[in-house]
């Protein structure tokens, strides 16, 4: 980069540390974990490290079709062959290292996740306890079935994510219980509607209802903090709820709403 002013914005980014519940943790090399600056940097630095590199040289060496889906800083091979994926997961470190790069121990490994693994034998459920799934951008993926009886790839969302959001939900709830309802009510709303958001895709409607009556136990919990005299029963919850109702997950208008984004 030629950028004198661009270059030293960045290099007191990467100094500036991470502020966590109250402290600041100081980085010593990479990008600060869940800093602004990361996926950025991500993007410029993988954009020539491995996008480039896979379709002008990965690509062209397989024996069969290849794909490559990443953002930020998460990536995902799928290779037709098995001896292609072992071919490239032999070389990925050293390529990452070219570059002072380093892979993630865990997270990096080879998955077979072929449609195979969902056996359909007589008496099987269909559910396969042996068969491989991964998780990607807050989402477990893997084999099922259409209505039709066909595979197709399904997502989910990832039992980590889930519990990761009620758990910021209930540190709000928690923090903010001193206030008016109308208040939480407003702010339980837009966090719904990010959540529905995002995770709002076709097949996971059952986990966005769960999230939904999930958040709605730890509202009524921390009401109940509010007083050491009174406890909220569900009946008094429930018209609480009905005259402040938290929307439910609409999957046709979240569709629509996503269709006309730019």
């Amino acid at each position: 980069m030629q950028d004198g002013t661009i270059r030293r914005i960045i290099d007191k980014w990467l100094k500036a540390g991470v502020l966590e519940e109250g402290h600041i943790q100081d980085v010593e090399q990479g990008t600060p974990q869940g800093g602004v600056i990361s996926p950025l940097l991500a993007n410029i630095f993988l954009h020539e490290v491995l996008d480039k590199w896979f379709e002008q040289e990965v690509k062209p060496r397989m024996s069969d079709r290849a794909i490559l889906v990443r953002y930020a800083d998460d990536a995902l091979m799928v290779f037709s062959l098995e001896k292609d994926a072992r071919r490239v997961m032999a070389v990925l470190p050293k390529r990452f290292g070219r570059f002072g790069l380093r892979l993630h121990s865990e997270k990096t490994r080879l998955i077979d996740f072929r449609r195979c693994q969902l056996t359909t034998q007589a008496g099987d459920s269909g559910q396969d306890s042996k068969r491989k799934v991964f998780d990607l951008l807050g989402f477990t993926h893997y084999w099922g079935r259409t209505r039709r009886g066909g595979f197709v790839v399904k997502r989910k969302t990832a039992k980590d994510r889930f519990g990761r959001s009620l758990k910021r939900v209930a540190q709000w709830c928690r923090n903010n219980r001193h206030l008016p309802l109308g208040v939480q009510h407003q702010n339980l709303i837009r966090k719904l509607q990010g959540y529905y958001q995002y995770y709002g895709i076709t097949g996971n409607q059952r986990a966005l209802a769960r999230f939904l009556y999930e958040l709605k136990r730890i509202w009524r919990k921390w009401l109940a903090r509010r007083s050491q005299k009174r406890d909220i029963s569900w009946d008094r919850f429930i018209c609480i709820l009905t005259r402040y109702p938290l929307p439910e997950p609409n999957m046709r208008r979240l569709a629509e709403s996503l269709a006309v984004s730019p």
